[in-house]
């Protein structure tokens, strides 16, 4: 069912905000709007603006309480304003030495980093490099070059003796090398090399020796670094972890205070003579709304007002669903379609039933279905996932079927069928002669779930107060006459009883579909609209034949749909057969091991193809006749804190 809304809206000091947002907004649920969207008929109303006073210590406190291992499994007690600011001055003063002198080794160590990075490549040139540096008539450079032009450098070189060029180590994208060059043509030839994408390299002023003593002397400088950083690390964790729980609980409080501030962007302000003043709205169930009321009575600086929804807002309330706690697991299909409006059916319990009655139709076997009904039940009880709650369901609809059709794990001697076996059950259908029982069966609950719609359809256009789509759409009332009327005369012609006269079958056939026909016009009629014929008739005539064809082709292909539903009844009969067959129990020696793979890769196969197939009918043939799903979600901002 969908929850009873009330638009509801508090206003009181400017300064009273944030007192009125953790004591009052913080307790129940409630989904804001935009003041100024919503309260257009207010005068004066200009937006709430101001900064954050909390964001810092809270991104402060996040990252605390980030580095604190199983910070969220930490026993959580409650702190004030006051004391939790006490425990973030307190850690940050504790922090400060360690902070300051961790920043400091980062900064270094990323410093001995960079130059390793630029040694290593040239560790085993065995030479003093500040020696080759001070060459009069040579210059000496140093650098790298893609892999890919190494070999244009090479033919170079061969053509060209006015530089030597020393290889010295080489990566999978780079060769790493010195070159030397004569001083007077250093330019013409540092020009040719960076034409063949050689990049030089500046060596750091502050080496010595040879670069492989440059570089054991950074790499030994290096481990220090990181050694002191651990140990600095250590000290910091021991500060966190002694004041763990206090952490967590400033957090808490700087994260509601700081959500509490920041909602003021769906507040509005207005000025009355020389004092501020906020007001905020949204919606809350009519329970709640109700609880509140009664609170903020008692509050002198705080003012409330409750108005009844879809009269005093400028949009659709939004969608609370509240379902028995057996049935919210079905809420994810209704979901998955869309939230119903707020004036519409919710269709939960609707498809809860059928979803789970359906599937044991097509899925009639009391081992299997034991199967799916403690293994779902077990996934749920330790996993919490919906599907799971609806596996258990359909598990136990598989097992009440199962013991209809006498089927225990594929056999069918163990137990007596309460009602018939799927594959072997046949009845005689006149005219078309010998048919298979359950086929004609589900034709017939097909035909009966297809009124059924029809009839929610109704509700929902009551509900709309959509005169039109209530007596002229396919699946109103004039749909509901003629299909009710197809579906008497098949029951009366099988049963072999007189068809009704042709005057009554007229009216029942005729008549409905001229209404749907034209159920443009007669629905302006009964609106009162000023239009009643649209302009272009000829294109009206035309276009009201074909979808007279096609309404009568949907008629026809939902009722037919519910075939599969009888066929997966049978299909499953003759797998679960054929498992038998392969391992020998016809002849009185049974595998048991092909016994046990092939129920599993059934029960795994074929249970997934035919709860696609339930959802498939769901939608297709049931939702589309009285759904649109077009309701937006009511999102808490109780919840929104807490989820954060």
């Amino acid at each position: 069912m969908i929850e009873r809304m009330k638009f509801v809206s508090i206003t009181g000091a400017k300064e009273e905000f944030d007192r009125m947002a953790a004591n009052y907004l913080s307790k129940y649920e409630v989904h804001l709007e935009n003041a100024l969207s919503e309260l257009k008929t207010v005068q004066n109303l200009r937006p709430f603006i101001e900064k954050n006073p909390y964001k810092d210590r809270l991104e402060k406190l996040r990252q605390y309480v980030g580095e604190l291992p199983g910070a969220e499994q930490r026993k959580k007690k409650v702190l004030d304003t006051q004391e939790a600011e006490a425990v973030l001055e307190q850690v940050y003063q504790a922090l400060v030495p360690q902070e300051k002198r961790k920043e400091e080794i980062l900064e270094e160590l990323e410093h001995v980093k960079n130059i390793k990075s630029i040694m290593e490549p040239f560790k085993e040139v065995d030479v003093d490099l500040r020696k080759l540096s001070g060459f009069r008539f040579v210059k000496v450079r140093f650098g790298r070059i893609v892999l890919q032009h190494y070999t244009r450098l090479e033919h170079y070189m061969l053509e060209d003796s006015s530089s030597i060029f020393y290889k010295c180590g080489a990566t999978p994208e780079y060769v790493y090398g010195i070159y030397f060059v004569p001083k007077i043509v250093s330019k013409k030839i540092d020009a040719m090399y960076a034409s063949m994408h050689f990049e030089q390299i500046q060596l750091p002023e502050e080496y010595e020796g040879t670069p492989m003593k440059a570089y054991l002397k950074y790499d030994q400088r290096q481990r220090k670094l990181e050694s002191e950083l651990e140990t600095i690390q250590t000290e910091i964790q021991t500060i966190l972890t002694e004041a763990g729980e206090g952490l967590v609980a400033a957090r808490e409080r700087f994260q509601m205070l700081s959500e509490g501030f920041d909602i003021r962007k769906m507040a509005a302000c207005f000025q009355e003579e020389e004092e501020v003043f906020y007001i905020i709205c949204g919606w809350m169930s009519e329970e709640d709304a109700a609880a509140l009321k009664k609170e903020i009575e008692g509050d002198a600086n705080t003012f409330f007002v409750e108005e009844d929804g879809e009269e005093s807002a400028f949009q659709e309330p939004p969608t609370k669903l509240k379902n028995p706690r057996f049935l919210r697991p079905f809420e994810m299909f209704t979901k998955m379609y869309g939230l119903p409006g707020y004036n519409e059916m919710d269709p939960t319990v609707f498809i809860a039933i059928t979803y789970t009655l359906i599937f044991g139709i097509m899925f009639g076997d009391v081992g299997q279905g034991l199967v799916l009904l403690i293994g779902g039940a077990l996934l749920f009880k330790f996993k919490k996932i919906d599907l799971a709650a609806i596996i258990s369901c359909a598990g136990i609809f598989s097992t009440i079927f199962g013991f209809l059709y006498g089927s225990v794990f594929g056999f069918e001697d163990i137990l007596e069928a309460v009602w018939l076996h799927p594959k072997a059950a046949t009845m005689e259908v006149p005219i078309v002669g010998q048919l298979n029982t359950v086929f004609v069966v589900t034709i017939g609950f097909g035909m009966a779930l297809i009124l059924l719609t029809m009839v929610f359809h109704m509700i929902n256009a009551a509900k709309e107060k959509n005169l039109g789509s209530l007596l002229f759409d396919t699946n109103g009332v004039a749909g509901l006459v003629f299909y009710g009327a197809v579906v008497a005369v098949i029951l009366l012609f099988m049963q072999g009883k007189t068809l009704p006269a042709t005057g009554v079958l007229l009216v029942m056939f005729i008549l409905p579909l001229l209404a749907i026909c034209l159920k443009e016009p007669l629905g302006n009629l009964v609106e009162r609209k000023a239009e009643i014929m649209p302009k272009e008739k000829g294109m009206f005539v035309v276009q009201t034949f074909f979808e007279l064809f096609e309404v009568l082709l949907s008629y026809f292909s939902n009722t037919l749909s519910f075939i599969r539903v009888g066929a997966f009844a049978v299909s499953h009969a003759a797998m679960m057969e054929v498992v038998l067959t392969l391992a020998g129990a016809e002849s009185g020696s049974v595998n048991w091991i092909v016994i046990v793979l092939g129920n599993i890769a059934v029960c795994g196969l074929e249970g997934l193809i035919v709860g696609i197939q339930v959802l498939r009918l769901e939608y297709y043939e049931m939702f589309s006749r009285f759904y649109k799903g077009t309701g937006r979600e009511f999102i808490s901002y109780k919840s929104h804190i807490h989820e954060k």
